[in-house]
C-alpha cells in the first residue's frame, strides 16, 4: 500500500504518510480477519461515513477484561491458522539439504547492487567462487570450508543457503581466479 502511494504521489508522499496510516489500520488484514485498529480497541474505527451512526453502549467494569481476554483468544487463533497456512505453502517447496564432508562446493558472492567485485560491475560480476572443500559440518545448516591463504581474513563457517554443490569432481573449474580475490579492511572481498 505504501509503495503505491509513494509511487502516485510522488515527492509530496510524507504529506499522505497519516491518510496511508489510517488506510492500512482500518483494513481489513487476511492473517487476523479484521483490522488492527479493530483488534487493538475492540470497536471499529469511527470514520466520518460512520459518525451518524448511533454507538453501540460501551464496555465497562469487568466486562471489558472479558470481552479482551476473548479478543485477544480469537486474534491468536486466527495469527495460528495463517502461520501454518503460510508454513504449509512455504514446506511446499522446501526441501531439507545436507553435504557430506569432503565434498566440493561453489560459494555464493553474489553482487550487491553499485559493487564492484572481482573487478566487474553489476551483473557480470560472478555469483560464486570455489570450489572449496568441506571440512566439516558445524551446526544444522552450517559447514566449514577449506578456504586457500588469499581468503585468510574471511572466517570459514558458511551457512548452507551460501553454498552450491559442485557438480563432479572432473568438471571441477573455478569461477573465478583466487588471485583475483582482494579483502577489503572491512573484510569484504
Amino acid at each position: 500500500m505504501l509503495r503505491a502511494c509513494v509511487l502516485e504521489f510522488g515527492g509530496s508522499w510524507a504529506e499522505y504518510l497519516p491518510l496511508c496510516e489510517f488506510a492500512y489500520n482500518n483494513s481489513c488484514q487476511a492473517s487476523i480477519e479484521m483490522a488492527p485498529f479493530e483488534a487493538l480497541y475492540g470497536r471499529p474505527c469511527r470514520s466520518p461515513l460512520c459518525w451518524a451512526e448511533p454507538e453501540d453502549r460501551e464496555i465497562v467494569g469487568p466486562e471489558i477484561v472479558v470481552d479482551h481476554t476473548e479478543k485477544v483468544k480469537l486474534i491468536s487463533q486466527r495469527l495460528r491458522g495463517a502461520h501454518e497456512r503460510q508454513k504449509r505453502y512455504a514446506d511446499k517447496y522446501r526441501s531439507d539439504l545436507a553435504y557430506s564432508e569432503g565434498a566440493f562446493v561453489y560459494l555464493n558472492v553474489s553482487p550487491r547492487k553499485g559493487l564492484q567485485r572481482f573487478g566487474v560491475k553489476g551483473k557480470f560480476a560472478p555469483r560464486y567462487i570455489g570450489p572449496f572443500m568441506i571440512k566439516k559440518r558445524v551446526g544444522k545448516v552450517t559447514y566449514e570450508l577449506e578456504l586457500p591463504p588469499q581468503m585468510s581474513g574471511v572466517h570459514p563457517v558458511f551457512h548452507i543457503s551460501m553454498l552450491r554443490i559442485a557438480e563432479s569432481k572432473t568438471g571441477l573449474r573455478l569461477i573465478v581466479d583466487l588471485s583475483q580475490i582482494d579483502l577489503s579492511d572491512d573484510i569484504s572481498y
